[in-house]
């Protein structure tokens, strides 16, 4: 196997991305695995695996990518987001709930306003 080294991290992330895209998200884990590996710290990467994992409705690894991303962006509303739809997903309609109100108080996108139902609050 050839040897690992930044530029063919890069090239390894923009193949998941497009993997992702065409509806493949197994292969794009497994492409991130080895970006992350070399640079955990990487949250373009982790986000995208994240992604990829709910993709693949591997709810429980997405949710620790997702968390692990807003421990370093707190404001990120799309983590947010994606977070809240992972919960709901999984059956946790108040955790979802939660940090749809969160994405939407970040970013006011009209898909995080419906989706954070403010006004059927009890």
């Amino acid at each position: 196997m050839p040897e690992r080294n930044p530029e063919t991290h890069v090239i390894d992330f923009r193949a998941a991305e497009q993997l992702l895209a065409a509806r493949d998200p197994r292969g794009a884990v497994k492409l991130l695995d080895s970006v992350i590996a070399a640079h955990p710290e990487n949250t373009a990467a982790r986000l995208l695996r994240a992604r990829a994992f709910f993709a693949a409705a591997q709810l429980r690894p997405a949710e620790l990518e997702f968390e692990l991303v807003l421990e370093r962006e707190p404001d990120n509303a799309f983590a947010h987001f994606a977070l809240a739809r992972t919960f709901q997903r999984a059956g946790r309609p108040e955790q979802a709930t939660r940090h749809f109100r969160l994405a939407a108080a970040l970013d006011p996108k009209p898909e995080y306003l419906q989706a954070a139902r403010f006004d059927d609050r009890p």
